[in-house]
């Protein structure tokens, strides 16, 4: 390797690192601020946000959101929060990597993991998403199934290839589970679901079976109410008004690349990566000044997402920046490029740099 890019990774991991440690330390900071004790405590950890919530009949635990692609799991996730926190498509695998939720109230803290859909692996890419599946579900005290009550209806063959992958590696697990069946409300004769909720109760004796409608919040009170009494008996791992691990920068990554997906076409998204390569506060004009690249895999693409005389980045855009100052709740200068780098998602070194895998 020249001694030239030698220096220059050298001092992106250094960048890095800074960025790290820079948001840990206000992350301390606001945790010490919140809760009135000195940071050296937070930061030598001999405070812990449990310690406000370590009550003896206090309920805590992560539990793993897993199925096939398009189950709805992070709309569910989303609707169980009450907030958004992980982007919506309809295209299947939009979610590429583990996002935590969590959920806090006086009795419970459920810390969710949505995971991408399990599909048939290709390629490099699809590799780190199926490794984020099964990383969920090891650390998870309850999982939970979500699947497409109304495809199965219609298809039933499809049943068992689908979930296929998870039978096999829950088939012998003896943690709590809740088979979540999504979607109900897409038909109205509710007794179609009797084969469907059937093969599920063979396939899984010891769990529960839910059926409900994330997007209508169908009982999701009651769905809630339930994994509260799977989990175990724990204090909380988490502030009480946190609902995220996301930092900022992958949560508005994220938002640019859902926007990509709803305005482009078929072939397009699963080919785009964002990167947020710089942010900055502009305390004079008062707003944040965000700088984001598009990585698209072919030169056709790059045309697709600048549109015609830059109609369809300038859209993509503009949408985006309304739903970060939201996130970021102030104003935005938000600055978009497109670039081309071909066979990105078989490139371990850059899927590193997105975070899409480990270190």
């Amino acid at each position: 390797m020249p001694a030239l890019t030698r220096k220059r990774n050298f001092f992106r991991m250094l960048a890095r690192r800074g960025r790290l440690l820079a948001c840990l330390r206000i992350r301390a900071l606001q945790f010490a601020k919140k809760y009135s004790v000195a940071l050296s405590a937070v930061e030598a950890g001999c405070f812990q946000p449990g310690e406000r919530m370590s009550d003896q009949n206090y309920r805590c635990g992560w539990v793993a959101l897993m199925g096939p692609p398009n189950a709805g799991k992070s709309t569910l996730l989303n609707a169980l929060l009450g907030q958004k926190v992980t982007i919506v498509t309809p295209k299947p695998q939009t979610t590429r990597n583990q996002i935590v939720g969590i959920l806090t109230d006086e009795n419970a803290q459920i810390v969710f993991m949505d995971t991408p859909g399990l599909a048939q692996v290709r390629g490099r890419l699809s590799k780190t998403m199926l490794q984020a599946v099964w990383q969920s579900l090891a650390q998870a005290e309850v999982t939970m199934p979500v699947l497409d009550a109304h495809l199965y209806i219609r298809h039933p063959e499809f049943l068992e290839r689908d979930l296929a992958p998870l039978a096999k590696a829950l088939s012998s697990d003896e943690r709590p589970m809740i088979v979540v069946v999504n979607k109900v409300d897409l038909f109205s004769d509710k007794s179609r679901m009797l084969p469907l909720l059937t093969r599920l109760s063979e396939m899984w004796p010891k769990a529960e079976i839910f059926p409900t409608s994330a997007l209508k919040r169908d009982g999701l009170p009651d769905l809630a109410k339930l994994i509260r009494s799977k989990l175990p008996v724990a204090p909380a791992q988490f502030p009480e008004d946190q609902i995220s691990t996301a930092p900022l920068r992958f949560m508005t990554a994220e938002i640019v690349r859902e926007k990509l997906f709803l305005h482009l076409r078929q072939e397009v998204p699963y080919s785009v990566a964002v990167d947020v390569e710089s942010w900055e506060e502009d305390e004079e004009r008062g707003q944040t000044v965000i700088h984001a690249v598009i990585y698209v895999g072919r030169p056709m693409h790059k045309a697709m997402v600048i549109g015609r005389a830059g109609a369809s980045i300038k859209q993509i855009g503009i949408d985006a920046r309304k739903e970060i100052q939201d996130l970021v709740g102030g104003k935005v200068h938000l600055e978009l490029w497109v670039k081309v780098r071909e066979h990105w998602t078989e490139d371990a070194a850059f899927l590193r740099e997105l975070g899409l895998m480990a270190e």
